[in-house]
């Protein structure tokens, strides 16, 4: 079964995706940027709050789809600035740092919003109910 869960970005219904597709137990949350409640940009010119409020995002898509920022297994971070990537892995550690997923940060030309300046991926394993604890 193939559960769709729709975000906050504008991009969504403009290229045609989820902002988070569930099979399973697999949960996979799309590139997902510091998009407000009203899709507008939050955070302004910091990197941290744009960080902070785009795994608030991340999230809540794992909440529509039954998971939790610990079930997260792997993140992808892009920044558009090398400079930002110490706050940035800032706000990533006080979200994520109980998880320990495994990530790569990757610095990029820019973003598809040139005020954007962070752009975070997350997949998430979630164990069925009567699957006991991993191996």
């Amino acid at each position: 079964m193939r559960q769709h869960i729709g975000g906050n970005s504008p991009w969504e219904a403009r290229a045609g995706y989820a902002r988070a597709v569930r099979v399973g137990g697999r949960v996979v949350v799309a590139g997902t940027t510091a998009t407000g409640p009203d899709g507008q940009l939050v955070g302004g010119a910091d990197p941290y709050r744009q960080a902070l409020q785009a795994l608030d995002n991340i999230a809540d898509a794992l909440a529509a789809a039954g998971a939790t920022l610990g079930d997260v297994v792997r993140t992808r971070i892009y920044v558009t600035r090398r400079a930002d990537a110490d706050p940035v892995l800032r706000a990533h550690r006080e979200r994520l740092g109980g998880a320990r997923p495994a990530a790569t940060l990757v610095v990029v030309a820019g973003l598809i919003d040139p005020h954007m300046l962070v752009e975070i991926e997350a997949e998430a394993i979630v164990a069925a109910p009567d699957a006991g604890p991993a191996p």
